[in-house]
């Protein structure tokens, strides 16, 4: 049931406090004095509470003065493009300077608002989500999760590091997922190192813990780096060369939501798989050649100490098995895991089940440990392919 209400935001009005007095200058201009909320579906609007807004509404849009802002996205819609059509064609506001202004002012005004609700000074917040704020970048709904954030210890100290806080900042199971695929990884990665090994599993630990480590390495790596985040990064030097411009302005997932006053093109978004493939590519060539490395070395010094067992494991090539792991990582996993984070997670299940945490992380442990399972499979295949293993059938064949 559609319905409207029109109200003017109000703060106290002792003069006693200067911060409350600094957001009244910014919320008293004639022009946005109204605010109207118009609802085609219910939502719940907090203003006394720490969120803002619901990440997630089903409908909704916001008008103050002449300006509208279209909430159907995670952190508001907003004027600009948003990723909704892929961050390349016109939004629901059109294309210009004039909408990018317009979604910088009300983010402004909408986070000034939340640091006022919670007599919360701007100067004590980090000095990158100062000027987010200040620049307009960045909506009321994430300076409300910030504050959400840091009333927990351990999340507080995540926060001061710039990768941990534009992740948590745009997806609150952040560290969930990280556990959930690293929890994966080990089952997965100990079982098919019992497969392989059977009796000789617990004679050949060590070698198993280093490939196991190197395993949650890389299953860290392939969270963290496609994750979406809220990009608080400072602007680039005016040397910069167009090249570190352009992979500058691609977005951390190449189908994240953008939030409201920021659109990402088709061009930026292909560059988000291009730079995230290199990274992975440089770790996974990396966390392979210390892996390969290290069980090579773990090899050869059973074998000094028992000779017997010199014919039973052979040394696994390392220069050709790290790059071929590392390409795989730049391709196989790079496409997967930028579409599971990006796509299944945050446009479909976030959305759907905002409200039910408790089932939206065991959808998400599902979904990846399906993931996983399939890319061993592929991983398997890919190596067949290349030659780096032999079917059983080969295996036969050269016995």
């Amino acid at each position: 049931m559609a319905f409207s209400a029109s109200f003017s935001p109000s703060l106290p009005a002792s003069n006693s406090n200067p911060n409350l007095n600094l957001h009244r200058q910014f919320l008293s201009s004639p022009s946005h004095s109204l605010l109207r909320l118009r609802l085609s579906s219910p939502l719940s609007l907090r203003l006394h509470h720490s969120t803002l807004l619901p990440l997630f509404p089903p409908s909704a849009s916001f008008s103050a003065g002449n300006d509208s802002l279209d909430i159907n996205t995670p952190f508001g819609g907003g004027g600009s493009n948003n990723s909704n059509n892929g961050g390349s064609g016109g939004g629901g506001g059109g294309d210009g300077k004039g909408d990018s202004d317009n979604a910088g002012d009300r983010n402004r005004k909408e986070a000034l608002m939340v640091l006022a609700e919670a007599d919360r000074p701007l100067e004590s917040l980090p000095k990158d989500l100062v000027a987010a704020i200040q620049g307009g970048r960045i909506p009321g709904a994430v300076v409300s999760r910030f504050l959400d954030l840091e009333k927990t210890g351990f999340l507080r100290w995540l926060l001061q590091f710039g990768g941990f806080k534009e992740r948590l900042l745009a997806d609150d199971l952040f560290l969930a997922k990280i556990g959930i695929e690293c929890g994966v990884g080990v089952f997965t990665k100990t079982a098919a190192e019992y497969s392989r090994r059977k009796e000789n599993f617990f004679n050949e630990l060590e070698i198993v813990f280093a490939d196991v480590v190197m395993a949650v390495i890389a299953d860290f790596m392939l969270v963290y780096l496609p994750a979406p985040t809220v990009p608080l990064r400072p602007p680039l030097g005016g040397g910069a060369g167009p090249i570190a411009k352009y992979f500058y302005s691609c977005p951390d997932n190449a189908f994240q939501i953008a939030i409201a006053g920021t659109s990402y093109s088709l061009l930026q978004r292909i560059g988000a798989i291009v730079r995230n493939g290199a990274k992975l590519l440089a770790v996974g060539t990396a966390s392979s050649l210390v892996g390969t490395a290290v069980t090579n070395a773990l090899i050869n010094a059973r074998k000094a100490v028992d000779k017997t067992s010199a014919g039973e494991v052979e040394n696994v090539p390392i220069l050709s098995t790290s790059v071929a792991y590392g390409i795989y990582m730049a391709v196989s996993s790079n496409l997967r895991y930028q579409i599971l984070a990006g796509v299944i997670e945050q446009r479909i299940l976030e959305p759907l089940l905002h409200q039910h945490k408790l089932m939206l992380s065991a959808i998400c442990f599902a979904v990846r440990t399906g993931n996983t399972y399939l890319g061993s499979l592929l991983w398997v295949d890919y190596a067949r392919l290349i030659g780096l293993q032999k079917a059983p059938e080969e295996q036969k064949v050269l016995a």
